[in-house]
């Protein structure tokens, strides 16, 4: 079966840093994008970060451009979210995603399969 799994959240203070894990079992990264979504109560989801499973092509949203870098490595299947200089309006469940994918470029805004979404939480 098709399963992503997301770890690694938590409650972490304005500035600081945590990092996101999405496992992937049952299918390969390879042709595949991976995007990270995130969701706060009210608000609508916002795809935050994406790439692709050759790990060649990366997007991210204006929001987290510059602090959040996404990775992948491949031998393990998982994908990673690196989130810096942490702000409160980060909070949010913070979920994975896969699409299917037929150029090396990632999609920021589509999913096919989830996972259960870790939540973020950023507060002093």
């Amino acid at each position: 079966q098709l399963q992503l799994v997301e770890s690694g959240g938590g409650l972490v203070q304005p500035g600081g840093s945590l990092r996101l894990s999405c496992a992937a079992s049952g299918f390969t990264l390879d042709g595949y994008s991976i995007g990270w979504f995130r969701q706060a109560p009210g608000k609508e989801r916002e795809g935050v970060s994406c790439i692709s499973g050759s790990g060649g092509s990366t997007k991210y949203a204006d929001s987290v451009k510059g602090r959040f870098t996404i990775s992948i490595d491949n031998a393990k299947n998982t994908v990673y979210l690196q989130m810096n200089s942490l702000k409160p309006e980060d909070t949010a469940i913070y979920y994975c995603a896969a699409y299917r994918i037929f150029f090396n470029i990632c999609v920021l805004s589509k999913g096919n399969y989830w996972g259960q979404g870790t939540q973020v939480t950023v507060s002093s």
